[in-house]
């Protein structure tokens, strides 16, 4: 995929997840099954794994259940913010994870990393606040910043103490899940199902079980059991609770995370009867295997099993990334598959010109929805699959938004093999691809009526410029119209108002609107002015990190019109910032080579001012300085080093130039210090670097 592709899916895929997260954390009301949720966040990790630089501030990582909006229940800010779980879907995945936090904590092969495995219940997350052991407020995880006020509720839940027993610390707050098991939950939707026969006096005939409301699932009559404004209702229902974990306390009954469950199981908490501490990687993928066996006959549902570092130390270490902690992993069971048909492959042309296949299938249902599209990626894909139309094919919704096809079960039939298209269907422009890339690419740029139309619509998204009232409906309107055919045009649309105004559907008010926000964009963030531009490989974050570095729109000009002249200090003072590589250079280079881009740039600008960067960060005498880090580093990791030069307002960079201030070098240091040491540029070891942050702090 290119990375205009990406940023496009990221976008749908972050409102998608918003959506769905709103309508399972807030509203106990989903629309699509466990598994597919899973998918959509596979999907939005993969793309962000392999494009960090394209991760939105808006990302679905970087946000934790969702937010309490109406509800009679009134709000609870969490002390300590509840997270979510990152998610891990193989064997490699678990291992990579383990292998992770070796790296993170630089520890040897023979350091023994154990973890506690539980079962992963599919319930509501609750805190439950105790004070001198008694319970005195009970909470929903919400957007894990704020949640609502169930106390009342829970204290009707048998299986929740209203006092602890034993030694317990003065402050101590419980973090589990409220759940309902499968009999219960069967008993409570026919209980629902004989009152609201016995409530309407009438014929068995006449009665219709289905404008009777009964719940989807057990999750759903676990969560709307819970939220209920009168406690009675609550009390009514078959509810249950096990612990998981803690959140703020006054003091820890033990150093490891396996003893301060059974502390608090001592202290009359319910845990997962399958909580386990384990050494190896293989026991814990044997102990996954023998759950999932049993995952049928178990009495409550689950997803998956939940890994977390035992040692309470190397937890607080390893810390938190924005919504997950780095020291756990849900691994979640595998996806349904299903086979149907392969009835044709569209193409479709995407901004940058990328010819996308897309399968259409006899709609088959996969994991409990109905699937008539499938992902088929580029042309190595159609070739690696084999796949034609009227092959039969096996379908599997385990990692894309769109299902994807994992076998080919006509392969071997006598037809002829499938032919990627050469030219463009929409602009019969060539259809090539760049050496080295899989992707095939309209060459007809701004001729081709799908990559002006995207680029348009790109541009004003809400990533981009985010124009409020000019959609992707109105872009299409405009550019038939004639009225844009470039971004630049977009703040001519003031000269053009008594045109907009005369077309239907719009009124005084709505056009005057749409002007005020397009004004108000002229001098807005310059960062999503360069992301909007939809340059190949400036992504949101990678445009962000040159308008940190380069200050103003003026400034990236200046660097691009320099690397398309073949200038070596900016190649190499671009590519010493840590993140950014020769990718991203050679893309700004290919830009500003092209006269019509430099126009397009000009034009822009000259109607478009958008102000120099002005950096938010905290300041110490290290901010805006560039650190390098070389060597073995042996008290700490590079993520480590790194989040402390941050923290610090620095950049962290990964090669040595006149731009650096300072190395930071451990054993094995090589080139890099022999080089800073040449240019005369301060340098320390890890005790050295430990001082500075001590002091700047």
């Amino acid at each position: 995929m290119s990375e205009a592709d990406v940023a496009n899916e990221l976008m749908r895929l972050a409102k998608q997840i918003t959506r769905h997260n709103q309508l399972y954390h807030a509203n106990d009301a989903p629309e699509i099954s466990d598994a597919e949720y899973d998918a959509l966040v596979r999907r939005n990790n993969e793309l962000e794994g392999a494009f960090p630089h394209l991760v939105r501030e808006d990302s679905p990582n970087k946000q934790v259940g969702a937010a309490v909006e109406s509800s009679p229940l009134s709000k609870v800010t969490h002390e300590q913010r509840m997270m979510s779980l990152d998610n891990g879907f193989s064997d490699e995945d678990i291992a990579d994870f383990i292998a992770r936090v070796r790296r993170y904590l630089n520890l040897g092969e023979d350091e023994v990393v154990a973890m506690t495995a539980e079962d992963k219940i599919d319930g509501l997350s609750v805190a439950l606040r105790y004070e001198q052991g008694a319970l005195v407020q009970a909470a929903t995880r919400g957007d894990g910043q704020v949640g609502e006020d169930v106390t009342a509720n829970v204290r009707m839940i048998e299986d929740i103490p209203q006092r602890l027993v034993g030694n317990v610390p003065d402050i101590f707050e419980i973090r589990g899940e409220i759940y309902m098991s499968k009999a219960d939950f069967e008993g409570l939707n026919t209980r629902l199902m004989e009152e609201a026969k016995a409530a309407v006096p009438m014929k068995d005939e006449e009665f219709d079980p289905a404008k009777v409301r009964q719940f989807a699932n057990p999750r759903n009559a676990a969560a709307g059991s819970l939220r209920q404004k009168d406690a009675q209702v609550t009390a009514s229902r078959p509810l249950k609770f096990w612990a998981h974990g803690w959140g703020v306390a006054s003091a820890l009954p033990a150093e490891t995370q396996m003893g301060v469950m059974q502390a608090i199981a001592s202290w009359g908490v319910p845990l997962s009867p399958l909580v386990q501490r384990f050494e190896t990687l293989d026991v814990i993928l044997a102990h996954y295997r023998r759950i999932e066996s049993e995952r049928a006959e178990l009495p409550y549902d689950i997803d998956g099993v939940v890994y977390k570092v035992d040692r309470l130390d190397w937890q607080q270490r390893l810390g938190f990334v924005a919504k997950a902690p780095r020291w756990a992993l849900a691994h979640k069971f595998p996806a349904e598959q299903a086979q149907t048909t392969l009835e044709a492959i569209d193409i479709q042309v995407g901004r940058t010109g990328k010819l996308t296949p897309v399968g259409r299938l006899t709609p088959v249902t996969v994991g409990g929805v109905v699937v008539s599209n499938v992902t088929l990626h580029n042309r190595d894909e159609i070739a690696r699959l084999g796949v034609r139309p009227d092959d039969r094919v096996k379908v599997q919704r385990a990692g894309d938004v769109i299902p994807q096809i994992v076998e080919n079960l006509t392969r071997d039939e006598p037809r002829d093999p499938y032919m990627f298209p050469d030219h463009c269907p929409r602009c019969d422009s060539e259809a090539v691809a760049e050496e080295g890339e899989v992707d095939v690419r309209c060459t007809g740029g701004l001729i081709c009526p799908a990559q002006r139309a995207q680029r348009l619509i790109h541009f004003v998204s809400r990533a981009a410029l985010d124009i409020e009232g000019l959609g992707e409906k109105s872009v299409l309107e405009f550019l038939d119209a004639g009225l844009i055919e470039s971004p630049a045009d977009i703040f001519r649309l003031h000269t053009h108002r008594d045109t907009v105004l005369a077309r239907e559907g719009w009124q005084d008010k709505s056009v005057d609107n749409l002007l005020k926000s397009v004004e108000g964009r002229r001098t807005g963030d310059p960062a999503r002015f360069l992301f909007g531009l939809g340059i190949r490989h400036i992504g949101a974050v990678t445009a962000r990190d040159l308008v940190k570095n380069f200050k103003s729109i003026g400034g990236i000009k200046a660097l691009g019109i320099k690397l398309a002249s073949g200038d070596g200090d900016a190649r190499e003072e671009l590519t010493s910032i840590d993140g950014i590589g020769p990718t991203v250079a050679d893309a700004l280079a290919g830009f500003f080579h092209e006269e019509h881009n430099r126009a397009a740039w000009d034009d822009l600008f000259s109607e478009a001012k958008p102000p120099e960067y002005v950096s938010t960060e905290r300041e110490t005498e290290w901010t805006g300085k560039t650190i390098v880090f070389t060597g073995k580093l042996e008290t700490m990791s590079r993520d480590e080093a790194k989040a402390q030069a941050e923290s610090l307002g620095a950049k962290a960079a990964g090669s040595v130039s006149s731009k650096t201030d300072l190395v930071v070098a451990g054993p094995g240091a090589g080139s890099k210090l022999k080089k800073a040491e040449s240019l005369g540029i301060r340098t320390t070891d890890e005790a050295g670097w430990a001082a500075i942050l001590t002091n700047a702090r």
